[in-house]
């Protein structure tokens, strides 16, 4: 560029102090144009644009723009009028300065990135708002690791040594925390998978049933029907097998009354009757409607199953309770026997001298 440019410089005369001096105004003035452009016509037509995203990208590149040419112009002109150990230590000077301002552009333009992609969460399911603060520091730290090697190459620093140290370190460090990567990387796959989300009913294969309250990055925590908080590792919730009790087309759920009935009594008037007290029930639904079904002869009982649904699991108990209230209430008006388990003992003979005794 120098070579390209030497023709051109020659016009203001064969000083290079001179030459150096009118590349920096050229630079500064070149900067300012570019600035304007940014700022003004293309501000302008991203205006047109239904999103505020192209609007913000462009407020961001707009200082690092306007700086890399002034810095350009900078190292001509230092190339022009020094050389030897000074032009080197001042192209590393600029150098730094540029990676800098470049690594601060990269840090915001991952963010704004980051925070857009949350906001759309059907398109990417693995950044949310929960796992927003850990791409934001990933993105912060190897840009970080890549600014500091690219930094210490631009002084001619030998970093071998430093990465094989670093590896050795991260291997100690890996091995100390690998529980607590271990319950990162599951939150993370937990968010992105969204076997559940806040507000669901969950059952593990433990026993634990309760409430979805928070999803992190390293823990997930239950609220149980006996309101106690139960915070279960993401290492445990990734490889346990989890019953969404709220999963599903909708987050109606079913329940089961079982009863049995004596032999002899008019199935078709249980039936019925079933039917009315499930339909007279204000928390079950008519959509989709309650069923009866006869399922078996039992050893002392007619077994009957009354299925309907709630809207939501933690109403379960509630109405299993008024419905078998019910049902052994309006047995007992309409002489319904509910049999239980009973023996009857027949005694085919006495022995002679018993009326003796």
């Amino acid at each position: 560029m120098i070579e390209q440019l030497k023709p051109y410089l020659t016009l203001f005369g064969e000083n290079t102090y001179l030459q150096a001096i009118v590349v920096l105004f050229a630079g500064l003035f070149l900067g300012k144009l570019v600035n304007y452009l940014l700022s003004n016509i293309i501000h302008r037509l991203a205006r047109i644009s239904q999103t505020h995203l192209d609007d913000k990208l462009l407020e961001l590149i707009r200082p690092p723009v306007y700086f890399s040419v002034i810095l350009v112009a900078a190292t001509i002109a230092v190339s022009l009028a020094f050389s030897g150990q000074i032009q080197t230590v001042l192209l590393s000077i600029f150098q730094t300065i540029a990676i800098f301002i470049w690594s601060v552009f990269i840090v915001r333009l991952t963010r704004l990135l980051l925070r857009a992609a949350s906001e759309q969460t059907e398109r990417f399911t693995a950044v949310r708002t929960q796992t927003l603060p850990l791409f934001e520091n990933l993105a912060i730290i190897i840009v970080l690791v890549l600014s500091i090697y690219i930094i210490f190459s631009a002084w001619n620093v030998d970093m071998t040594a430093w990465l094989a140290s670093a590896g050795i370190i991260g291997i100690a460090v890996g091995f100390a925390s690998k529980d607590t990567l271990s319950n990162l990387f599951s939150g993370v796959f937990i968010l992105a998978d969204a076997p559940y989300k806040i507000g669901d009913f969950i059952v593990l294969d433990s026993g634990e049933r309760g409430e979805v309250t928070h999803i992190g990055i390293r823990s997930t925590r239950l609220l149980t029907r006996d309101d106690v908080e139960v915070t279960i590792p993401n290492a445990i919730m990734g490889n346990s097998k989890i019953t969404n009790e709220s999963g599903g087309p909708h987050t109606k759920y079913r329940i089961r009354l079982k009863v049995g009935v004596a032999y002899g009594t008019d199935i078709d008037v249980v039936k019925d009757l079933l039917m009315q007290i499930a339909l007279e029930e204000g928390n079950v639904c008519h959509d989709p409607e309650p069923r009866v079904r006869f399922r078996q002869f039992g050893g002392s009982s007619l077994d009957f199953e009354l299925l309907c649904w709630v809207d939501e699991p933690v109403l379960r108990g509630r109405v299993l309770d008024r419905l078998n209230s019910t049902v052994y209430k309006q047995f007992q008006e309409k002489k319904i026997e509910i049999p239980y388990a009973k023996q009857d003992l027949y005694i085919k003979s006495l022995p002679a001298d018993f009326n003796k005794k």
